[in-house]
């Protein structure tokens, strides 16, 4: 069984910072692409930011010049650095990852999601 679990969450003032990681585990070949998303209460899921196994990267606008995505494939970990925190940035952040479990297959799979609050 293949599990994504984030972590790193939790409350910061705006302009703070937060790393967030998500690591991989479980009968895992290797990854393709890894995505961060984030969900605010009453709004739809976004897509904040990607890696592709290349380590070709690209950002949702609202977040280019703040946010960094990386990533450790000997960790199966990727990250997502986020400064100049606003409080808009506040939801829960999910990883998403394309995941190789056969010489053949793939599978998509989702975290469960760490909250990132930003408030004064």
């Amino acid at each position: 069984q293949v599990q994504l679990v984030e972590s790193g969450g939790g409350l910061v003032q705006p302009g703070g910072s937060l790393r967030l990681s998500c690591a991989a585990s479980g009968g895992i070949f290797s990854l393709y692409a890894m995505d961060w998303y984030r969900q605010a209460p009453g709004k739809q899921r976004e897509l904040v930011a990607g890696i592709t196994s290349g380590g070709s990267t690209n950002y949702a606008d609202s977040v280019k010049g703040r946010f960094t995505i990386s990533r450790d494939n000997a960790k199966n970990t990727v990250y997502l650095q986020m400064n100049s925190l606003k409080a808009n940035d506040t939801g829960v952040y999910y990883c998403n990852a394309d995941v190789v479990i056969t010489t053949s297959g793939h599978v998509g799979v989702w975290g469960r999601g760490t909250l990132v609050t930003v408030s004064s």
